[in-house]
């Protein structure tokens, strides 16, 4: 046993869900649907918003771009579980799944920025309605997702080179449907604290900072609106920002508990549950949530759905 603890990895093998072989079949299709509609809900925000002129809008812009990142980020995850499901567990080399780990922090940090950047988009709109065109300019829209997605890049590169400086000893066997941080420090070996210092501050830096601007945003909102003296007037204003509280909220909270928290003690099983959620679920429903709790959203399908109707 101390020999095999001490034997360097240099491949790695996901067997996430391959204990049960009688359910893999079923499972492979379940993740095939979901995937599918993943694809299809956010590829049909993306072309909606591109095609009607009402949805033109910085929120919009935004929404565009975490529908494009929750395609990506699905992508990343998504057919790699598949595989395993079919092949009762997949082989990774050390190169392919870094790459992996690399495209899922990339993709999964640039979606908290944007979540963070819509909430500022809904600060502004409901705080400081006349000066919202002023400050929301297509300028800005662009400086806003171009520093997301220079953001996710620097984020992705530093805890990518951090995480893969480490030595992994034992069988090199993941319990989990992707290479993610968890899984890979349970087989590091040496001395691994500078390493993992960095990748933990970088976690620190990303969550936490996200989240400070999207609690203090919504503070200022739900201030503004406790001030509006109609109740009417006020459920108006909150359902403008419900689509988005409800997908931060989710997305978040999953995120929360995997990586902001204690590991010891943790059982494979349970991590599993949270990371098929977050990285397969919550991009499925972000279309959902976003066209079934928005006005214009509807009436935009609609108006497209009758032009095809017509034609």
């Amino acid at each position: 046993m101390a020999e095999t603890n001490l034997t360097l990895v240099t491949e790695f093998l996901l067997i996430a869900f391959t204990e049960y072989p009688e359910r893999a079949f079923p499972l492979f299709l379940l993740f095939l649907c979901i995937y599918l509609i993943t694809l299809s809900g956010n590829l049909g925000m993306i072309v909606l918003i591109c095609m009607d002129r009402r949805l033109h809008t910085p929120m919009y812009f935004l929404l565009r771009h975490l529908s494009f990142m929750d395609i990506c980020y699905s992508s990343v995850t998504v057919p790699q579980t598949m595989a395993v499901l079919l092949e009762h567990g997949a082989a990774l080399s050390h190169t392919r799944c870094a790459a992996q780990f690399f495209l899922f922090t990339f993709f999964g940090s640039i979606d908290c920025y944007l979540l963070a950047i819509m909430a500022y988009d809904r600060y502004v709109a409901v705080c400081q309605p006349l000066l919202y065109v002023t400050i929301m300019t297509q300028k800005a829209q662009l400086g806003f997702v171009s520093g997301a997605y220079v953001a996710g890049l620097f984020s992705a590169l530093v805890r990518t080179v951090s995480a893969f400086s480490l030595s992994f000893c034992g069988n090199g066997e993941i319990d989990f449907i992707f290479c993610d941080l968890p899984p890979l420090l349970k087989l590091t070996c040496g001395d691994s604290y500078t390493q993992e210092v960095v990748i933990i501050l970088f976690a620190i830096f990303v969550l936490p900072a996200c989240m400070v601007v999207i609690l203090v945003s919504y503070l200022f909102i739900i201030v503004a609106i406790v001030r509006i003296p109609s109740a009417g007037g006020r459920a108006k204003t909150f359902s403008t920002c419900a689509s988005h509280l409800t997908a931060v909220s989710l997305f978040f909270g999953t995120l929360i508990f995997m990586y902001l928290r204690d590991n010891s003690g943790q059982s494979s099983g349970k991590d599993r549950v949270v990371s098929v959620f977050y990285t397969t679920v919550i991009p499925m429903l972000n279309p959902l949530i976003y066209s079934l709790r928005n006005k214009e959203v509807k009436e935009a399908l609609r108006n497209i759905l009758s032009r095809i109707q017509l034609s």
